[in-house]
């Protein structure tokens, strides 16, 4: 194996994990919320901490939305992660962004609510949510062609040319 493609295949391994563990954040979330609105409400995110009930009252509708969403940006992650596209993986991490700032930013006008322990776990954990997709934006490929980073197009069209080349 050449030291390119080890270099390829490593950038390739860390960005799928940052997905996967992005995607597992989500998830976690939205498959206790969606069936089990009120337990979550009550003790997100473990039970005697009260993120969520400390801030307002019960609403269903709320939570099930919150809960819908949260699914469908998981399943994105996780299908970013199969594929392993480049722009699909860029779309996927800056829409993660256009979910992850606010929320990041909503937190930091909260800390009197919560204990030191809750601030710095919640502020922390929200703050990784935001980092961790900035660092893999940073490390796509800004070229499919030259990197060969997983692009159904720009494989299909180097395997062509391949087999055209044989001929």
């Amino acid at each position: 194996m050449n030291s390119r493609h080890e270099e390829h295949s490593v950038r390739r391994a860390w960005i799928r994990a940052g997905l996967l563990f992005l995607a597992a954040t989500t998830l976690n979330g939205s498959l206790w919320a969606l069936p089990f609105p009120h337990s979550f409400y009550e003790d997100f995110p473990l039970p005697g901490r009260e993120w969520v009930s400390t801030l307002g009252p019960y609403d269903e509708h709320l939570v099930r939305d919150y809960s819908a969403l949260n699914l469908a940006l998981g399943i994105l992650l996780v299908a970013t992660a199969i594929f392993l596209e480049r722009r699909l993986t860029r779309v996927a991490l800056v829409a993660w962004l256009g979910y992850a700032v606010p929320h990041f930013v909503f937190h930091t006008t909260l800390v009197d609510h919560f204990s030191p322990f809750d601030n710095l776990a919640q502020l922390g954990s929200l703050g990784l949510q935001v980092l961790l997709p900035l660092i893999l934006l940073f490390f796509l490929p800004q070229h499919d062609a030259k990197e060969g980073f997983g692009d159904a197009t720009a494989t299909a069209e180097k395997e062509a040319s391949n087999s055209t080349t044989k001929s």
